[in-house]
């Protein structure tokens, strides 16, 4: 079973997301907030395995939560995805940098949501395109500021370019095709990269990818 939780002011939206939850035969839901301050002291009790979380709250923010997050190891085993409405683009690249794994629309389809859940649950990060697109588009363009990331000057030319790729939002599957060599290569490479930047999951990939401005061919 994946336990799942919510954080989110509208009563309204957590009361769509719990029935969701509530009828999927592999997830169960375990506690709901209604404000940051509540949601920390929820996961502190609960211990999700994956939090659903609204950016926009009032007092303390899903970004503030997501920090506070980091800075409290007990909490790292919980996964977040961030329920947007994606009226707030400029939130995206805080997001994956304080800690989310994913995004989804608050108008979702529950079969997606459903998904998501379960994707993040495993260990990967939910980036679609339209998503990865964002990031690069608001942080990542030409004559943007590169930081430097710890680890990359360890990457191989290949795992350096796997980055990149991963930072496009494309699966392995789909990195593959494009350079014609097979999926294992692919997850290789990434798995290799991630290990020696230290990174959470694809999601933080994407993050190092932009601040250091690396950029498939």
């Amino acid at each position: 079973m994946i336990r799942v939780a919510l954080a989110d002011d509208q009563a309204v939206v957590r009361m769509g997301l719990k029935a969701l939850i509530e009828r999927e035969a592999d997830l169960a839901f375990v506690g709901e907030a209604a404000d940051g301050g509540a949601a920390l002291r929820m996961l502190r009790e609960v211990k999700p395995d994956v939090l659903l979380l609204d950016i926009q709250m009032t007092g303390m923010d899903g970004i503030d939560v997501l920090r506070a997050m980091a800075a409290e190891p007990e909490l790292g085993s919980t996964r977040v995805i961030v329920v947007t409405t994606f009226g707030t683009d400029r939130y995206v690249f805080a997001a994956l940098q304080a800690g989310a794994s994913g995004f989804v629309l608050k108008d979702s389809a529950p079969e997606e949501l459903a998904h998501a859940i379960r994707v993040v649950a495993s260990g990967e990060a939910l980036l679609s395109p339209a998503v990865t697109r964002k990031v690069i588009g608001l942080f990542g363009r030409p004559g943007a500021a590169v930081t430097p990331v710890e680890g990359l000057d360890s990457l191989t030319p290949r795992e350096r370019e796997m980055v990149a790729w991963v930072a496009t939002g494309r699966s392995n599957d789909e990195i593959a095709a494009e350079l014609v060599i097979s999926p294992d290569t692919v997850r290789t490479h990434v798995s290799r990269a991630m290990v020696k930047l230290r990174a959470r999951d694809r999601a933080q990939l994407v993050v190092f990818a932009v601040r250091s401005g690396l950029t498939a061919p």
